[in-house]
């Protein structure tokens, strides 16, 4: 993908291109009505279905989340466990925007959680990290009371939520609490992630709030980080994104292998904000997808 004034050349960083291929608002102008329908649709998922709201896993205000228990049909073992990790460039959004993807993940039999944390840039991306192994333990230890199996947990991301599912796997869980498995985690599925944070030291609207640094992007960047020891990690990321968003998939692969990341693979004719659609759409190849990673 590289060319002459791209994100590879790091003493001259085109910064109008980077934009054009990191500002998924701009690439998408109703963007809007996305955002307003997945407020709608995640009001009403909360009024109709079960659900526990604003659960404290951490100290911090925004150390809270949502759970939304496994249907009664799941099996008397527990079902599987999904925390939904929700995106915004790690500066924007809420979980409160997201109930829609827990009802149609919990329609499919799991019990899901959807955290908050806190957003950049009163916290910084590593800091937010953090947040979501405390989320993902708090996940793990209370499994059985929203009638899951903690032995199948998965974790799923959008867009920055990808990056943080990523690190989940990544995670040495014994020394963040001795009790912990290695495998809390047991796959994580990314949608349209991004797995390498430098181009976002160069991208102007980005970097303001995000005030990233090099030993950040080190830190926080999947594709810099040693493959996990277990589990698996699907990547996927609409066909109709810009290059960078897809380039960002295959980077992860071709950093941790195929072994660790068997697909990586752009899904036709959706964007950044309708490729999340599509995971709650029964007969879409994303929602048959989850379905096999909750097997």
């Amino acid at each position: 993908m590289a060319r002459p004034n791209d994100s590879s050349r790091r003493d001259q960083p085109d910064t109008q291109w980077l934009e054009r291929m990191y500002h998924n608002r701009m690439r998408v102008p109703d963007f809007g009505d996305y955002l307003a329908r997945w407020a709608a649709e995640s009001a009403l998922a909360r009024r109709s279905g079960p659900c526990e709201l604003n659960v404290a896993y951490g100290p911090a205000s925004d150390e809270v989340l949502d759970v939304f228990p496994a249907p009664a049909s799941a099996p008397r073992t527990g079902a599987p466990v999904v925390v939904f990790i929700h995106g915004g460039y790690w500066k924007s959004l809420d979980k409160s925007q997201h109930s829609f993807v827990a009802a149609a993940l919990r329609d499919q039999g799991a019990a899901v959680v959807v955290p908050n944390y806190t957003l950049c840039p009163r916290a910084s991306i590593a800091d937010i990290t953090v947040q979501m192994v405390q989320a993902v333990a708090w996940a793990w230890r209370h499994a059985h009371r929203f009638n899951g199996d903690p032995r199948r947990l998965v974790v799923v991301g959008h867009s920055a939520g990808a990056q943080l599912a990523a690190m989940m796997l990544v995670c040495t869980w014994p020394a963040v609490d001795a009790a912990l498995p290695r495998d809390v985690v047991k796959a994580a599925l990314g949608i349209s992630g991004i797995y390498e944070l430098e181009p976002l030291m160069h991208t102007p609207s980005l970097q303001e709030v995000l005030r990233l640094t090099p030993a950040q992007v080190s830190q926080a960047s999947p594709a810099r980080l040693p493959a996990p020891a277990r589990g698996r990690f699907w990547g996927v990321v609409g066909g109709d994104e810009s290059g960078e968003f897809l380039r960002q998939t295959r980077l992860l692969q071709i950093a941790w292998g195929r072994e660790r990341v068997p697909l990586a693979t752009a899904l036709p004719g959706l964007h950044h904000f309708s490729v999340l659609d599509a995971l709650v759409q029964p007969g879409t190849r994303l929602h048959r997808l989850a379905s096999q990673l909750l097997r």
